[in-house]
């Protein structure tokens, strides 16, 4: 596994694969971990999640230099990605205890029952590049407080990355088998998904490597939690505030270098306001500084590896051969590094590209509608379904507008985000499960039923009808 800086293209280091006697042995250390750590009591394993939270924090410099050397990300978004890891590690060290806790049920007489939530065991984490910590904290800290254990199998260009979060989990007190990191390639996924050990997996990437997970997980029986591609629409109706919606949209569309599944890609913009939207929208995306990422003046560093940025130009080129327009962008940049412009297409044809593909590189295609009913059209136009984003100055108008848009989270005035406190994920092609909040720590866990009877009030002559 080579870490490649996409700033320069130089090799950093060459990391070795785990051969399969290194994952035997994680895989082994991970089922006899769980079988003590199950049983640590939800208090402390928050208390040890809190510590997770005070590292990160103590080594926010470090941790997003490494980021940002390894894929590329501007060192200011670097050091906000860790910030937002401590936050979710301080999210479920709050609230985990009264999200896991017993729910009673209705019975008769003589009996209780209730529903308490017992962790499955080792849960296999397929992870990218792009948010490399991030994507990594989102699974880990509720399913760690939960009781279950992580194997993570992190991007290969993000080696140092995946490593280093093994560590903290560590180092903040999690047992040694807590949290462990497999050092593989993709083609031996399956071999360790299928490993009866493994009770379960998540995955963040492709549409592909979703479906190949999700087969083998279904030939074992195992449950999954998949949050795939998107194309996510950015619906401008004509009443919305134009300035702040282009400024925002400049934003949405570059963030991370433009490397996000929940980016707005696809700009649907009503045609009274076309104009000014798109003159706003252009000269905000023209005065982004794209450059060295350890450079704090950065806002749009490289794409992650060179054959990534590579493709993101064929997909604009392919693009601009149907017929779409070029308003800003459109070329690699002429300097070392997989440097790509934000780039601005108009006029774009159905079918082409950028607007039947996700487009994962900081290209943004616009369209412009004549009225409320074909931007709805336009924004399920898509095999993809994991965010929208609404702008409108009548918010029962953008409730009515994202009731009827295909995503698993809409937005009104606000770009797509992910956030501790609401559930995260997508429908359609975007994947399934949800992440976050009460909804993703209660993914994987075994909800089990438990009955209690008085021996005096049980009712012998009842009979059972299933």
């Amino acid at each position: 596994m080579e870490r490649i800086n996409p700033a320069t293209g130089e090799t950093i280091e060459t990391y070795d694969e785990h051969d399969e006697g290194q994952v035997e042995e994680r895989l082994s250390r991970a089922e006899s971990t769980f079988e003590t750590f199950r049983d640590w009591s939800v208090a402390e394993r928050e208390t040890k999640l809190a510590g997770v939270a005070t590292l990160l924090r103590e080594r926010m410099t470090e941790y997003a230099e490494l980021m940002t050397r390894e894929m590329g990300k501007p060192i200011a978004q670097a050091e906000a990605e860790v910030e937002k890891c401590a936050w979710v590690c301080d999210h479920y060290a709050e609230h985990a205890g009264r999200y896991l806790q017993d729910e009673q049920h209705p019975s008769p007489p003589g009996s209780t029952v209730k529903t308490v939530h017992e962790p499955l065991g080792p849960v296999l984490a397929i992870m990218p590049w792009n948010f490399p910590f991030w994507q990594v904290f989102r699974f880990a800290a509720p399913y760690l407080v939960a009781g279950n254990v992580g194997l993570l199998k992190h991007a290969s260009n993000v080696p140092e990355c995946a490593l280093a979060m093994e560590d903290v989990f560590r180092d903040a007190g999690f047992p040694d088998g807590a949290f462990q990191t497999l050092l593989i390639s993709s083609d031996r996924v399956d071999a360790v998904l299928s490993d009866p050990r493994v009770k379960a997996a998540t995955l963040t990437g492709s549409g592909p490597a979703g479906r190949a997970v999700a087969g083998t997980a279904g030939e074992h029986l195992k449950k999954t939690v998949l949050e795939l591609g998107g194309s996510d629409p950015y619906v401008v109706l004509e009443d919305a505030d134009v300035e702040a919606a282009a400024t925002t949209a400049a934003w949405a569309r570059n963030l991370n270098g433009g490397q996000s599944c929940i980016a707005a890609k696809r700009f649907v913009v009503h045609d009274a306001v076309y104009e000014a939207f798109i003159d706003r929208f252009v000269a905000e995306v023209e005065s982004f500084t794209v450059g060295d990422p350890m450079d704090r003046d950065t806002d749009v560093g490289p794409q992650a590896r060179q054959d990534l940025m590579e493709g993101v130009h064929e997909q604009v080129t392919g693009s601009i051969d149907a017929g779409a327009t070029v308003l800003t962008g459109g070329e690699p940049l002429d300097r070392d590094g997989a440097y790509y412009p934000p780039t601005v297409l108009v006029d774009v044809p159905q079918g082409c590209p950028v607007d039947a593909e996700e487009v994962f590189g900081p290209v943004a295609a616009v369209y412009r509608v004549h009225d409320e009913e074909t931007a709805i059209e336009k924004a399920n136009d898509t095999e993809f379904g994991l965010g929208a984003s609404i702008w409108t100055d009548d918010l029962e108008r953008g409730e009515r507008v994202a009731s009827r848009i295909d995503a698993g989270c809409t937005y009104i005035n606000e770009l797509v985000k992910s956030d501790p406190r609401v559930p995260f994920g997508g429908v359609k092609e975007s994947g399934y499960g949800r992440e976050l909040s009460e909804a993703g720590i209660k993914e994987f866990v075994n909800r089990k039923t438990v009955w209690r009877q008085q021996p005096e009030t049980s009712n012998e002559d009842e009979i059972p009808t299933e």
